[in-house]
């Protein structure tokens, strides 16, 4: 059994150059099928959800090859298939984008209904709903949707929340319509823009991403062309947080300080103290942290992906904390782990209230999810001897080289091929 070995209280210091956004790059990957050309990105994260994209796109005759480490040559022009196998989709909830861009350019797709994350309920109502809108049919059998339009009009389309996946879904379907699209409650999130603006690189016309409405005129079809995907805001308020509750000394580069406004706001609230740059954050972490409030919102608000790591955080700051999710009713599953570790909460609802200071020592705990996952490692930097870690898979669908980036800031941790004899 693979895991991750943590020994505790060791302060984080020194600098770390953030990857590119996985949320991101699972959505630009599709947007080069759509292109139906030779599409070359840049900035791509080393991760597992990006691994099972390229074998998704490969299985259905795209070229892929890696020109260097963080560097994709993708060449859709002789894509064979429009179907996805339901093996590939069942661990990849970015699957999705697969639709979009496949109704887009072939006005067909038949994906699987997709897996990843267990979060609570996450249907795909309003990203058929969009493509219903446009023109398509869409119909699900034996936990296949399957797509087919014989051509596409644009139309105007209301979301009845922000989803980011059904944004960016109907966008890219939305490219190919004919006459105008209009995109209603739209969401706002900094991989929206990115993917937005690689359409419009390839020769789509798009307006208004970032903002609750997006405008788009349709175009008969997309060229190749290159990209770099923006950095991630997630793994750097990961990073952030982490050297907080070791009272380290760290500084996150390669960022968009504005994507990580209500992340520098809530450290700041907990006594940390914050330099902001052009492309740089550091973090200078303290003894004493105070409590805070937290409640996640969609973009810009305080993002979910980040919860459970904050979470983490406050179990240790002085006094009573309480952290409200509003928008995946199962992020709290990593809550008895964290107990396990000494934490002290109690769920009201979807809110938790987190009293402290709690000493955190060291236990065997599992990652039930991605975060989850991340909220136990910046919890066993902290603790008080060794923390085992395991179902550690999970990490790997998002950060990269997780552990071997925090050694490089001083962190004691390593992955082993099974459990330590005196974990067993």
């Amino acid at each position: 059994m693979e895991c991750i070995v943590i020994n505790g209280q060791n302060p984080l210091r020194g600098k770390i150059s953030i990857n590119g956004a996985k949320n991101a790059a699972v959505a630009i990957l599709p947007v080069a099928i759509a292109a139906g050309d030779v599409c070359i990105i840049d900035n791509v994260p080393q991760i597992e959800d990006v691994a099972c994209m390229v074998e998704a796109m490969e299985s259905m005759g795209v070229i892929c090859a890696e020109m260097t480490k963080h560097t994709l040559y993708i060449d859709a022009r002789n894509m064979t298939s429009q179907t996805l196998s339901e093996r590939l989709a069942q661990n990849l909830r970015a699957s999705y984008y697969f639709m979009g861009a496949m109704l887009g350019r072939f006005k067909r797709a038949e994906v699987p209904l997709p897996g990843g994350c267990d979060l609570g309920a996450r249907p795909i109502d309003y990203h058929l709903k969009g493509f219903t809108a446009l023109g398509a049919t869409c119909t699900t059998e034996h936990g296949t949707v399957k797509l087919h339009a014989e051509k596409l009009t644009g139309a105007n389309i209301y979301l009845d929340c922000p989803s980011v996946g059904a944004t960016i879904n109907i966008m890219m379907a939305a490219v190919f319509a004919e006459g105008k699209t209009l995109i209603e409650n739209a969401a706002k999130e900094p991989h929206v823009v990115d993917a937005a603006s690689f359409l419009n690189k390839l020769g789509a016309k798009i307006h208004g991403a970032g903002t609750a409405t997006i405008r788009i005129t349709g175009v008969p079809a997309l060229g190749g062309g290159e990209y770099t995907v923006l950095p991630d805001p997630i793994e750097a308020g990961t990073y952030m947080i982490a050297a907080a509750i070791t009272a380290g000394d760290v500084t996150v580069e390669n960022i968009i300080p504005k994507h990580l406004e209500t992340v520098s706001a809530k450290l700041r609230e907990t006594g940390c103290i914050i330099e902001e740059g052009e492309d740089w954050l550091n973090v200078k972490g303290i003894e004493s942290l105070r409590p805070c409030e937290i409640k996640t919102a969609y973009y810009p608000g305080f993002p979910t992906d980040l919860q459970p790591q904050i979470a983490a955080l406050l179990s240790v700051a002085n006094g009573i904390s309480h952290v409200t999710e509003n928008v995946f009713e199962q992020r709290f599953r990593y809550v008895g782990e964290l107990k396990r570790l000494g934490a002290h909460i109690k769920m009201a609802g979807r809110t938790a209230v987190i009293t402290g200071p709690r000493l955190l020592t060291g236990a065997q705990v599992s990652a039930t999810d991605l975060r989850a996952g991340a909220a136990l490692v910046i919890a066993g930097l902290n603790a008080k001897g060794q923390t085992v870690i395991t179902n550690v898979e999970h990490l790997d669908r998002g950060y990269e080289d997780l552990e071997g980036r925090l050694r490089s800031l001083g962190a004691d941790i390593t992955r082993c091929s099974q459990l330590p004899s005196a974990s067993q």
